[in-house]
């Protein structure tokens, strides 16, 4: 890559997790690294760079509807974070703008179909051009990609391995993150059309088996409480991963859950779901959910630090069960801003496998970032 004037730019610094993670990358970036903040309003920017105290911090005006200056954005830089989102409204812009310029890219997207979309559209191109084009590098789906990797690591190679991830937090959530969520749910029909046309052109490891296992309510001890299946985005990452790594094994199922300590709760979780998702079909009833919350209202410092999550990997493979665990904070925000400023630091900093194209974050980054993110407090550890 030729010289670029920044290592890592964060694209939508002016909004609330932009502004985390900006603030992140001014207490946490690594030593010399150079890096800078991007956005439509250079006024708000500025009000970025007053609250984070970096007076001398680089300011760059991009606006996705004007291609010349995500042009400019994407070849200023080695590494460009965005937290535009919905992405699927807004996200492909930085997409084409970071393949053409060869420019690794970062989001925290949790929807599967602008990942897939983005796929179809842009695998082939970032290959050529040298670009990784990194998904999900916030809660969606950190913990549960490299969690997995991390499970799988310390296990004997070669041998067939059943996985489960089961998933227990504690937060709330901003405007921003539900506007996503409620235009994904209303957008099932294309996502499932969109999923398909991409299983029709990816191929399949050669000589392997990755299955994804939907599962079934039940009781689980391990995991302590009553689970129930949970289909986001983060099963089909860590899927990805292993059908992209050997180390996963001949063999390799992955089953993904939602923890409740008491049946009702679990049930209570499914019929909301439920709900929400037959609500957002219809544009009156998806109107009216999103607005429930607007876009640019987040949750305070104190809720944020009474945020939590644990997921723990149920694992069985050569007649032996492992359990493992990632933890940590708040894991809409804190955490969250955190794991993406982690993984971009990551791509412009550390020694990684030489990879082009959409590659998940295991796959891009793997034990590297796991060890960036256990020194920055999120804790991956074997239970027994």
């Amino acid at each position: 890559m030729p010289e670029r004037q920044y290592d890592v730019v964060v694209f939508g610094a002016t909004g609330f997790t932009g502004a985390l993670t900006a603030q992140y990358l001014s207490e946490n970036a690594d030593p010399g690294t150079r890096w800078a903040i991007a956005g439509r309003s250079r006024p708000k920017l500025e009000d970025v760079r007053e609250r984070i105290n970096q007076p001398e911090l680089e300011l760059i005006e991009a606006d996705i509807g004007d291609a010349d200056s995500m042009r400019r954005l994407a070849e200023s830089t080695r590494v460009l974070i965005t937290t535009v989102g919905p992405y699927i409204n807004y996200g492909e812009p930085v997409v084409a703008a970071c393949t053409a310029a060869g420019t690794d890219y970062v989001d925290l997207t949790g929807e599967p179909e602008f990942v897939d979309l983005m796929w179809l559209r842009y695998h082939e191109q970032a290959k050529a051009s040298g670009a990784r084009l990194v998904h999900s590098c916030g809660f969606d789906s950190i913990p549960y990609d490299l969690g997995a990797l991390y499970t799988v690591e310390e296990l004997p190679q070669g041998e067939p391995i059943a996985l489960q991830g089961f998933v227990r937090a504690g937060g709330t959530f901003s405007g921003g993150t539900y506007h996503s969520a409620v235009h994904a749910m209303g957008r099932l029909r294309d996502s499932v059309r969109v999923a398909k046309e991409r299983r029709s052109q990816e191929p399949k490891p050669d000589g392997r088996r990755i299955r994804g296992i939907q599962g079934k309510p039940h009781n689980e001890p391990a995991a302590g409480g009553w689970v129930v299946p949970f289909p986001t985005i983060d099963p089909q990452t860590v899927l990805r991963s292993a059908r992209a790594l050997d180390r996963y094994g001949p063999d390799f199922s992955y089953s993904h859950y939602l923890v409740a300590k008491r049946l009702p709760v679990a049930a209570g979780l499914a019929v909301g779901a439920g709900c929400a998702i037959a609500l957002a079909q219809l544009k009156p009833t998806r109107d009216l959910l999103l607005k429930i919350k607007d876009p640019g209202e987040g949750p305070t410092p104190e809720q944020r630090e009474k945020g939590w999550f644990k997921v723990r990997f149920l694992a069985k493979s050569d007649g032996r069960e492992l359990l493992t665990q990632v933890s940590g904070g708040d894991p809409g925000y804190g955490e969250t801003s955190k794991m993406l400023a982690q993984s971009a630091l990551s791509l412009a900093n550390d020694d990684l496998p030489q990879t082009a194209g959409q590659v998940t974050p295991a796959v891009a980054m793997g034990d590297a970032l796991i060890g960036r993110l256990q020194q920055a407090g999120i804790r991956f550890e074997v239970v027994k």
